[in-house]
Parts: structure tokens; C-alpha cells; sequence
């Protein structure tokens, strides 16, 4: 017995439409009024001008009652300052530049992203995707999709769109489901944003906006691209594991068997020229780490610190000009070897390019670095941290449980706000300092801020990246709506949250680091 082309598209498609069916119930008038909430939010840009005019306000009532708080550091007495007063006024007149450029998360995240920018542009990160992805073994396909598309926030937000569709296309080679390869895959890329083995631009952008926000506690506080390393690292397994199981035991089962017809260009393997490029840069790669390690760790190193130590020293503090010569590297050697890289002209022009494509995000740490700023001159931040510290302590969950508390938190406003960037910008200020000051790092304050933000990513409404993720599911789902992805997305984003939240909940329990130097205590 054989079927018509459109038979097929339709046993296809049967689960995902009833999928679609149940989010029109109660999941679907929830994400309905967070989309409503959401569009009515103010663009980030306007968002840090009102808090920064709430916080001159602020500043200005409390500064009138006379408040003040005890500097934790030498426990004197420090009086709020009003910004609506002449030397207010004058400061943030004068330091609106400084504030801007000495921002840490700018120079930082620029400076990263210049180097992942032209290995993205010159293919590097796309041929690498495609070859783990499309070469692995059936038995193996979806815990290759997941490890691949958890490390996928090397390619930023790209990745969302460059990576699913591939994982599809392994899923149908194997002769599975396309559509169940998509969507774990698109859950891993946006919903595990922040686990990875290596360093990505993220951990270099999080740790500048929670430096900031220690420094209103501790002046010296230095929180580096590797707070999060550990427990990011153990996370990626950790979530291949729970999303592997989720795909292949609840979402794969309830869509069936895949009965359409395959393109053969869904399955093309990669060019020889990007195999020698790949080939290349892996040894590339391997030359780098070398010559680094050696040069840090023979003895006498300019590059240690005092007594030969690394947590505090030259390198640590250098580390992002190495991940930027390590990508530039890497990315250079694949592009003259598959070809990609015909003129060194090139090179700086996708470095123009990649600042390009920061520009928003410039624009908004403009107005952002203003409102911390005066958060942290006002000393407005310094009370709010010791009485929110003071009420944590009176409730006894300095530790774990108020992480814990926090992170669930935190799922409300990351569900109404698209850029986590943004939201940490806004949150750090007030709570990494409230649990410095009950003794808990700010790594581990980091850390469980990502959790909440990375794991909610795929159900927020108001992401820009929807109507291009929607488009490509529907090619495996043709009557699939919004609907469809979040009620297919949702069983993969509630494993993410739980098994990360346990995961964490015993990683501070057990007293385990969450990066070289950052403990769950400070």
C-alpha cells in the first residue's frame, strides 16, 4: 500500500497538532499573558533611563530621611547621597563617559567576540556543527545532537538557527523523526544557553556585569570569565543526559514514526576542503593551548601571579586577549585551509562586522552603566544590599536555599524579558551584593541567575529569534504554530530547570567549586 506526498505531510504532522490543541488550554493562555505583559515592556534602552531615574529618586527621599548604612569593610557609618543634589548632579554629569567605557562587560565582551566573529564568519564554527552532527553513529545521534547544541552558545544566537535544522536532518538519517531531533536540539541550544566545556563570549559578558555589581560591596572584587567553569562543564553532561532520556522516552514517542520524504541535500556531508579545514584547526587549536600552558606555567612566569599562584595573576587577568587570539587562531588557519579566507583584508572586516552586531547591545549598556553607576555612588546599593542581607539572614537562607529561592525568581522576569544580558544588568546590583554580604560568592550567585534565565529561554515570548525557529519547524511540522513549539519545547524546558536546580542545590551542598578560585562562599 503506498500513500500520496500529502498523506505523508499529515501523518507527520497528527502529533504536533495535537500538541498545538493542548497549548491552547492552560499553557497557552499563560504564554499568551506573558506575551501581552511583554509587548507592553519598554525597550532596554528605556528600561535602565526609568531605573535610573527611580534611583535618583530614591536616592534623593532616602538621602532627606537621613538614611545610612555600615560600610562592611570598615564598619563606619556611610550616609545615602542624593543624585538630585549639586554634587549629584555635578558626578553624573561628569562621569556619564567614564562610566560608559570603564563599564567592564564592554570591553570585555568586544574584545571576545572580535576573535568568535571571524571564526563564525569564516565558517569554522558552522563546519564544525554540520561534521559532529551529520557523522554520528545512529546509535549515538541524539547524544551528539545535544552535546553539539549545548555547546552551540560559541556561535551565539546563530546557533539556534544553525544547528537544529542539522540536528533534523541527522534524525531523519537515522530514520527517526526529524521534527524530534529539531526540537531537542532546539531546546539544548536556547534553553542549556549556558552550559559548554569551553569558555564562551556569555561567560566573559556575565562575569563584567557581576564584577560591577560585587564592587559595590568590595572595591577590589574580581569575578573572571572562569567563575562558572566547573559547574558549566558538568552541567553540559549533566543536561545531555536529562535531554537525551526526555527526547527518546516522552517527545519521540509521542510524535511517531517520520513517514515523509527526504531531501538529499538535508543529509550532505561536509566538503573535503572543510574536513582539511577542520583537520587544521583542531591541530591549530592544540599548538595554542601548548604555548600558552607552557608560557604560564614554567617557572617564573611573568604571567603568574605573586608566589606562582593563577587564580589571582597576569593570565587571569589577560584571559580574554587569549580567547581572542585562540579564536582568531583557530578561525584564520581553518579559513586559509578550506578556503574561506582568500584575502587577509578580510580578517579586520569581519571584525567590523562583529562590532556591527553588538551595536544594540552597545546602545544599551550606555543607559545601563548610568543607572549602576549611580546605584553604587548614591550608596543607595550598599543599603539595599545590608538590609536585603540583614532579611536573608533573619530567614536563614543565605546560603543554597535563598540561591535556590532566587533562581525561582527569577523565572518571572526572565520570562518577560528576551535579553538575559539585560535582566542580570538589572538584577546583579541588588543581589549579588545582599548574598556577598551573607558570605556566599558571587559566582554562585551567577550561576544560579543562568540556570533560571538559560533554562525559561525557549517559552519567552517576546524572543527575536521565534518567527526564524518557527519557520524552519514548520518544514517538518507544515501546520505547526506557536503553539506547537512551546507545547513540544515545554516537557524539555521543566527536565532543564529541575535537573539543573538539583544539580546546583548539590554542587553548594557538597562544597564543590563552581570555577578555579569561586566556592559557594566567599
Amino acid at each position: 500500500m503506498t500513500t500520496t506526498r500529502d498523506e505523508d505531510v499529515r501523518a507527520a504532522t497528527t502529533a504536533p497538532e495535537l500538541a498545538l490543541a493542548d497549548a491552547r488550554g492552560v499553557t497557552g493562555k499563560m504564554l499568551r499573558g506573558i506575551e501581552r505583559v511583554g509587548n507592553r515592556l519598554p525597550h532596554p534602552f528605556y528600561l535602565f533611563i526609568i531605573l535610573a531615574g527611580l534611583v535618583a529618586a530614591a536616592s534623593a527621599v532616602a538621602a532627606a530621611l537621613g538614611a545610612s548604612t555600615l560600610d562592611p569593610a570598615t564598619g563606619e557609618a556611610v550616609p545615602v547621597r542624593s543624585i538630585l543634589s549639586p554634587d549629584g548632579l555635578v558626578y553624573a554629569l561628569t562621569s556619564a563617559i567614564d562610566n560608559f567605557v570603564a563599564f567592564p562587560p564592554l570591553g570585555l565582551i568586544i574584545t571576545v567576540m572580535l576573535g568568535i566573529g571571524v571564526a563564525e564568519r569564516l565558517g569554522l564554527l558552522s563546519a564544525f556543527m554540520r561534521g559532529a552532527v551529520l557523522a554520528a553513529p545512529k546509535s549515538l545521534v541524539t547524544v551528539i545532537v545535544v552535546v553539539v547544541s549545548l555547546m552551540g552558545n560559541l556561535a551565539s544566537d546563530s546557533a539556534a538557527v544553525i544547528i537544529p535544522p542539522l540536528a533534523a536532518a541527522a534524525f531523519l538519517a537515522a530514520g527517526r523523526h526529524p521534527l524530534a531531533g529539531f526540537i531537542a536540539s532546539y531546546a539544548a541550544v536556547v534553553a542549556g544557553f549556558s552550559a559548554n566545556f569551553v569558555i564562551a563570549g556569555t561567560d566573559v559578558l556575565m562575569s563584567g556585569i557581576t564584577t560591577t555589581a560585587a564592587q559595590i560591596v568590595d572595591p577590589d572584587a574580581q569575578v573572571t570569565p572562569l567563575a562558572n567553569w566547573y559547574f558549566m562543564a558538568a552541567s553540559t553532561v549533566i543536561l545531555t543526559i536529562a535531554i537525551t532520556v526526555t527526547c527518546q522516552r516522552f517527545v519521540e514517542p509521542r510524535l511517531g514514526p517520520w513517514k515523509g520524504v527526504a531531501d538529499p541535500a538535508d543529509t550532505k556531508p561536509l566538503e573535503r576542503a572543510e574536513r582539511r579545514g577542520l583537520v587544521a584547526a583542531a591541530i591549530a587549536l592544540a599548538v595554542f593551548v601548548g604555548l600558552v600552558a607552557t608560557a604560564v606555567l614554567l617557572p617564573g612566569s611573568p604571567l603568574q601571579g605573586e608566589g606562582g599562584q593563577l587564580l589571582r595573576s597576569p593570565f587571569m587577568d589577560g584571559l580574554p586577549i587569549f580567547l581572542l587570539l585562540m579564536f582568531l587562531t583557530v578561525g584564520v588557519v581553518y579559513g586559509l585551509v578550506a578556503g574561506t579566507l582568500t584575502s587577509w583584508s578580510q580578517v579586520p572586516d569581519m571584525m567590523a562586522a562583529s562590532v556591527r552586531d553588538l551595536v544594540p547591545f552597545i546602545v544599551v549598556i550606555f543607559t545601563a552603566a548610568q543607572a549602576i553607576a549611580w546605584f553604587g555612588w548614591s550608596k543607595l546599593g550598599l543599603l539595599v544590599a545590608t538590609s536585603g542581607a540583614d532579611a536573608l539572614g533573619d530567614a536563614g537562607l543565605g546560603g543554597v536555599g535563598g540561591l535556590v529561592l532566587f533562581s525561582l525568581f527569577v523565572i518571572v522576569p526572565a520570562l518577560l524579558l528576551a535579553s538575559g544580558s539585560a535582566l542580570w544588568v538589572l538584577l546583579a546590583p541588588i543581589f549579588v551584593p545582599m548574598f556577598m554580604l551573607n558570605g556566599v560568592d558571587p559566582a554562585a550567585v551567577q550561576a544560579a541567575f543562568r540556570i533560571a534565565d538559560s533554562s525559561t529561554n525557549t517559552l519567552v515570548p517576546m524572543n527575536p529569534m521565534l518567527p526564524v525557529i518557527l519557520g524552519l519547524m514548520q518544514r517538518w511540522a507544515p501546520k505547526g504554530g506557536l503553539g506547537t513549539l512551546f507545547s513540544l519545547v515545554l516537557p524539555f524546558t521543566i527536565v532543564i530547570l529541575v535537573v539543573w536546580l538539583l544539580q546546583f542545590a548539590i554542587w553548594g551542598l557538597a562544597g564543590l567549586p563552581f570555577g578555579p578560585g569561586h566556592g559557594l562562599t566567599l
